[in-house]
């Protein structure tokens, strides 16, 4: 270990803030893994930015134009400025970062890349992600003019970071698309993470998801490792076990969890534990009553059985009956290349349609969305492939 980091009770955040921000001031290469992006889109950025860049994926490529996107730890804006040219101009991008250093190398730059795209959709703020309701610039313009003395300010400073959460919020609830983030959620200590991901899932709007790349580890990283802020600040002793980070979202509300990318061979390995990059995509928006429209699902394989988040089991080729709300969001990604949807043929108003039991993992009978009298005999119809044309 470094003589700088020789004090294993040395802040955590302290040798975050100090590594990165030596980090803004030139490239360091030991920081988070190379990752190939699209050079179309790097071609409007300035150097001084893409040699600052300390990600491990590439969560851009899953974003869509007009959304609003937030990053969250965006250092010197390298993601930001991707994702505001694949979202356009009739989207948003907001940067989330804690380090003033970095803040400045992102800010100086973003009127360049506004003038080489042709608008301006990015902002930067200055906050902990794993606190998005407290602006810390506002705070900071705070104690401008009221220092910390004694115990009497540390509780007045208490009360107006409380104050700045519930009237200013740095991201006000359900207001963005997507969160993305690039080898950043490793970062925050281990007792935060739950909150870290309880506040990704409060800023997204129901239907919004994560994309979020970061460090993972095939073993539980050992409490010697921890302590270590060298191996911390360095994206290697924060990191969860892989199903450990899966659970993690699961835990805060999310569905429809899926690993989009995972590195074949680690990134680095310590002590024998294997740390490696892997991008995960998870979507919100399962709350909510559930209400019979007579709607069923039919899955298509290749699995005999799968159970979804909600505890449906559904078995291949079985007509499942369905909520209103599952059938709609098995009719969106990631599902919907995987089932067959059957509407009734009378659908019941909304807001007539009784509680559904969702629990229960029931079989929808044919008649109940053709009709009890449903007695139609039709002549034979040609059989053709979708897309297809039939003789």
């Amino acid at each position: 270990m470094s003589q700088r980091f020789a004090a294993s009770t040395l802040n955590m955040e302290d040798a975050i803030r100090e590594r990165y921000s030596r980090g803004a001031a030139q490239q360091e290469a030991n920081l988070c893994c190379p990752t190939q992006y699209d050079p179309k889109l790097l071609s409007a950025i300035p150097a001084e930015v893409l040699e600052r860049d300390y990600g491990c994926g590439d969560p851009t490529r899953y974003l869509r134009r007009g959304e609003t996107v937030l990053d969250l730890g965006s250092g010197a804006g390298k993601v930001c400025f991707i994702a505001s040219q694949i979202v356009g101009q009739s989207g948003n991008v907001i940067g989330i970062d804690m380090n003033d250093d970095m803040l400045a190398v992102a800010r100086r730059n973003a009127p360049v890349i506004a003038e080489r795209v042709g608008y301006a959709n990015v902002s930067f703020k200055k906050g902990r992600i794993q606190d998005l309701r407290l602006d810390l610039a506002a705070l900071d313009t705070w104690l401008e003019f009221n220092p910390v003395r004694c115990c009497a300010d540390l509780e007045q400073l208490e009360r107006q970071k409380e104050m700045i959460r519930e009237y200013q919020p740095l991201v006000s609830d359900e207001s963005v698309d997507v969160v993305v983030s690039n080898c950043v959620l490793n970062l925050v200590k281990s007792e935060d993470k739950r909150q870290l991901f309880s506040e990704i899932f409060r800023v997204l709007r129901r239907g919004g998801r994560s994309v979020i790349s970061d460090i993972v580890s095939d073993e539980e990283v050992p409490d010697q490792l921890q302590r270590d802020p060298e191996l911390w600040s360095g994206c290697i002793s924060g990191a969860l076990r892989e199903d450990k980070f899966l659970q993690a979202f699961e835990d805060a509300g999310f569905y429809g969890i899926t690993v989009l990318s995972r590195q074949a061979e680690p990134w680095r390995t310590v002590t024998g534990i294997e740390f490696r990059s892997t991008t995960v995509v998870a979507y919100k928006g399962k709350e909510g009553p559930c209400l019979d429209q007579k709607q069923a699902v039919i899955y298509r394989g290749p699995f005999e059985e799968v159970r979804d988040d909600d505890g449906h089991v559904l078995r291949r080729g079985v007509r499942v009956a369905v909520c209103e709300k599952t059938f709609g969001i098995y009719s969106q990604e990631p599902y919907r290349q995987h089932f067959d949807f059957v509407e009734p043929l009378v659908k019941p108003p909304l807001e007539e349609a009784a509680p559904f039991p969702c629990s229960k993992g029931m079989v929808r009978d044919p008649r109940e969305t053709k009709g009890q009298d449903y007695r139609l005999t039709t002549e034979a119809r040609p059989c053709c492939e979708p897309d297809e044309e039939c003789c």
